[in-house]
């Protein structure tokens, strides 16, 4: 039976988290030893260079680079495509059970090595160690559940109704042939993970491109799913610029298929261009400007604290991370009592420390990005707190900077309509619950919400009303955030999804396989 991984919940609940930070601590020290090496891309069954290297810069410390990888040009790119090409028959017709093993040998090796990935993740991505090691368990996750619904679901062949008594129907469900996966920055190993996983596992081959802010946790699941068995050529990776590899990808012909999570606008180009030619298959998951109600009845300390955490949990960069609070005006002062008590405990600074809540921003362009926005909501909102760099002694060789609070946004501004990726949240007042519901529904954006009320009425017009895909009642460890591999699917609605299924959700393995009727007579 599938079981989440939850490695510090478990040592807490055993009182045993010391271990966890002695464990991580020691890791921290395994990979500062590795930093600044070479790596080079994976294509079939060669390592792959090219004289034109980037940098992997450590958002921690600009100054540190975590590695070196080669700028893939489109003749890599072409190159992988051909070999995940000529893979997809020996793979896609192993037994399912097969590659079921595969892929529960690759989560094994995966936990065994669980502390160093989460220490890469602080320094890759600035992930502080509670993020970092809930990433890697999340992977782990997605990994365990995919395997276990392969087999819950035999592989996706059912015997059907038989129309007629000298036949016996069967549906199949058969993979589509070559998966592009691009992944993002925010949960290099999970999400990348998760989209690799569910195309391998249902018997496609896969050419992976990585944020270049990620890639070498992107060349680590690789490695892992080499060390686990899968054939070489089964999992490609290329890395370097979105434009080059990603156009390349998207234009393909011998791509049938595309795994993608990112921004609106990139995933809506990928969806109009890879199907300007033939119909494929457009997996993506594109963002999210998530609200959250607090009610009259509300427990208001507990709606402050569990809207804080998802909206400045790894400085605002999910996109399930609350941007938009609806507070009833009864309670309103309260509640921003709370909220900014509540900040202004939250400590920003190295990840590697144990008591830093907020790490980094990812990189320059999204630090320039919060400048901007800081700047417009000075002029044009209220500021409750933040809306300033952080750069004390050496943290001012990072992108660190305060979770910043603002109300009284105009109706309609692009603080309240536009998807920030940074740790922004916008507060603003209702006197009707029909009101702070349409609110929350007026965006282009439906992938999470939540509500905070003791009232069973509002609850209940909230979970009818609500437009999003992941919906919250009164959780206290985080509004917006936080979704469970096979417990909680995380699909976006509207414009943040595509599919209309979640990843972690038993609706999510035949999006990456298409049906086909046999019918064999005697």
């Amino acid at each position: 039976m599938f079981e989440h991984e939850l490695t510090y919940f478990k040592l807490l609940a055993r009182e045993e988290h010391e271990l966890f930070h002695e464990k991580y601590e020691e890791s921290i020290a395994l990979i500062q030893k590795e930093l600044g090496k070479d790596y080079p891309m994976l294509i079939g069954d060669k390592e792959v260079t090219s004289d034109h290297l980037f940098n992997d810069i450590s958002p921690i410390d600009t100054r540190i680079i975590v590695a070196r990888f080669p700028s893939a040009t489109q003749e890599h790119v072409i190159q992988a495509i051909k070999e995940a090409k000529s893979v997809f028959k020996e793979w896609s017709r192993l037994d399912y059970k097969e590659r079921v093993r595969i892929v529960r040998r690759a989560a094994d090796v995966m936990s065994n090595s669980k502390y160093e990935l989460a220490a890469l993740l602080t320094y890759e991505n600035g992930k502080n160690r509670y993020e970092a090691i809930a990433d890697v368990d999340e992977a782990i996750d997605f990994m365990r559940y995919y395997a276990e619904e392969m087999e819950v679901n035999e592989g996706y062949t059912r015997v059907m109704k038989s129309a007629y008594p000298d036949e016996t129907c069967y549906s199949v469900m058969k993979p589509y042939g070559v998966f592009a996966v691009i992944s993002p920055f925010n949960f290099p190993l999970a999400i990348t993970t998760g989209m690799c996983t569910a195309a391998l596992i249902t018997g496609n081959t896969v050419v992976l491109k990585p944020a270049s802010d990620t890639p070498l946790s992107a060349f680590k699941l690789c490695k892992i799913m080499y060390e686990a068995g899968l054939p070489y050529g089964a999992l490609n990776l290329v890395t370097g610029s979105g434009s080059i590899i990603g156009n390349a990808l998207v234009a393909s012909d011998d791509v049938d298929g595309i795994a993608f999570t990112g921004s609106k606008e990139v995933g809506l180009s990928i969806y109009y261009t890879s199907n300007a030619k033939r119909p494929k298959p457009v997996i993506a998951e594109m963002g999210g400007k998530n609200p959250t109600i607090v009610s009259a009845s509300a427990d208001v300390r507990k709606a402050a604290e569990g809207v804080a955490r998802a909206a400045f949990g790894y400085s605002g960069q999910k996109c399930s991370a609350c941007s938009r609070v609806y507070v009833h005006r009864s309670i309103y002062d309260r509640f921003i009592s709370e909220l900014v008590d509540y900040t202004s405990t939250l400590k920003v600074g190295n990840p590697i420390e144990r008591d830093t809540f907020l790490g980094p921003l990812i990189n320059k362009a999204a630090y320039e990005k919060y400048a901007k926005y800081s700047s417009i909501a000075g002029k044009e909102c209220k500021v409750l707190y933040g809306a300033e760099y952080v750069t004390s002694n050496d943290l001012r060789y990072g992108y660190y900077v305060k979770p910043t609070i603002v109300s009284d946004v105009p109706k309609g501004h692009e603080i309240l309509r536009e998807e920030l990726f940074l740790p922004f949240l916008a507060v603003i007042v209702y006197d009707e619950f029909s009101d702070a519901l349409a609110m929350c529904n007026d965006s282009i954006y439906a992938l999470t919400a939540a509500i905070y009320s003791k009232n069973k009425d509002e609850i209940t017009a909230f979970l009818d009303g609500i437009e999003a895909g992941v919906v919250y009642v009164n959780r206290s460890r985080s509004a917006t955030t936080g979704a469970m591999v096979g417990s909680q699917p995380f699909v976006g609605w509207k414009y943040s999804g595509i599919s209309g299924k979640g990843t972690g959700s038993k609706y999510y393995l035949p999006l990456f396989m298409r049906e086909q009727s046999q019918t064999i007579c005697s």
